[in-house]
């Protein structure tokens, strides 16, 4: 049954479409343009909230270092893609990481804090990757990775925050996340 979610899980988001947050269009620049970014696409916010929840839910030293792993491997993406190196389906893996954070968060799963960071690293290079590519050519480079960087930190603490509410709603605010992945991944 596992195997069998994953495939379909990959064969889904072959399909992903564009993510609203990659227009292309920025007139923001620096810090400033860094700041905004993560809160110009619904796909964005979720993914980021959603790391937050989740590790929330995961507790302990997970709650802290599971976001903190998400940010760093994201700015890597960045540089990343700034030099070139672009990794490949990066709207798919976005979509894919909203759907999977949101099924994972619904169903309360939990994982030891080694596999959290490496799971969310994994998504976050494909978010990285995203932001690094619309990086405007005017401005500070490196004040645009820190603007995202810092804002995605802060979207994690909506997230954490947010943990507060309870398991029910938690449950809800998954199963509400995981369909946006979806209909990111059918390009609804």
């Amino acid at each position: 049954m596992k195997r069998m979610n994953f495939c379909l899980f990959a064969a889904l988001s072959l399909l992903a479409g564009t993510a609203s947050a990659h227009t292309g269009d920025h007139t923001a620049t620096g810090l400033t343009g860094g700041l905004t970014h993560p809160f110009m696409g619904l796909d964005h916010m979720l993914a980021m909230v959603a790391v937050g929840l989740w590790a929330a839910q995961q507790g302990g030293r997970a709650r802290w270092a599971v976001p903190a792993a998400f940010v760093g491997a994201m700015g890597i993406g960045a540089v990343l893609a700034g030099s070139g190196w672009i990794v490949p389906q990066v709207e798919s893996g976005i979509a894919l990481s909203v759907l999977v954070l949101g099924l994972l968060i619904a169903a309360q799963r939990h994982a030891s804090m080694f596999a959290g960071m490496a799971l969310v690293s994994v998504f976050a290079l494909f978010h990285g990757t995203a932001h690094g590519l619309e990086m405007p050519q005017a401005g500070s480079s490196v004040l645009y990775v820190m603007g995202f960087m810092l804002a995605t930190a802060a979207l994690h603490g909506v997230g954490i925050a947010t943990s507060l509410v309870g398991r029910h709603a938690m449950r809800v605010a998954g199963l509400g996340i995981a369909a946006t992945g979806l209909a990111l991944i059918l390009g609804s």
